[in-house]
């Protein structure tokens, strides 16, 4: 436990990493065509493998009050498709929430507020830059440490806006318990994402 707090600290303390950025995604959030922040994904050699770090600040107003504040960075290393370690906080309303993880002997050991879980083989988060996550059958949540059984079906070709320019991308949805996430690629590059958020209202992600 010492360690993985140790990790938390060291990892999001801020520091500048010293590892080349090999890909970034920087999206401007929606909640029913309404801006209400950015989600910034950035991704880095480690050396031995790669780390990405996500940064999301989100603020719902109603009559010029913050009636929904939403922040969270996580940052997370993987080996090739493979997560091999995770810190992350999430701050909703001023309520926070820590999640942590790291490989074991094979193993990934997660600790999260409902205890620790121990999984078996290779583990992916929602790793929606990778397109190799259209493979999964189950996905980490980095934000509750859950892993999460999923369902992914491609949608077929769809038209969608790329920085204001109809673009030709193949649509896939990820479906579970209570979730449901439509993606496009184009070329293998995850350019948008579509979710279900509470009371039928859609979060749309849209490059800037």
């Amino acid at each position: 436990m010492m360690r993985l707090l140790l990790a938390v600290f060291l990892l999001l303390s801020g520091a500048p990493a010293a590892h080349a950025e090999i890909g970034a995604w920087d999206f401007r959030v929606l909640l029913d065509e309404h801006e209400i922040g950015r989600h910034l994904f950035t991704l880095r050699d480690a050396g031995t493998g790669r780390e990405l770090r996500s940064e999301a600040d989100f603020n719902v107003r109603v009559l010029f009050f913050s009636a929904y504040r939403y922040l969270h960075e996580a940052v997370e290393r993987w080996d090739g498709d493979c997560l091999q370690s995770l810190v992350a906080r999430t701050k909703t309303n001023g309520e926070s929430l820590a999640v942590s993880a790291a490989t074991r002997n094979g193993q990934l050991a997660v600790e999260r507020p409902q205890g620790p879980d121990l999984h078996e083989g290779c583990v992916m988060s929602f790793a929606y830059w990778n397109p190799e996550v259209l493979n999964s059958s189950r996905l980490l949540n980095s934000q509750t440490g859950e892993l999460v059984p999923v369902q992914i079906t491609a949608q077929g070709k769809d038209t969608v806006a790329l920085r204001g320019q109809p673009v030709t991308a193949d649509r896939h949805r990820i479906s579970g318990p209570d979730l449901q996430i439509d993606l496009w690629y184009a070329n293998d590059q995850w350019i948008a994402l579509e979710a279900l958020a509470a009371g039928g209202r859609r979060l749309r992600y849209e490059l800037k």
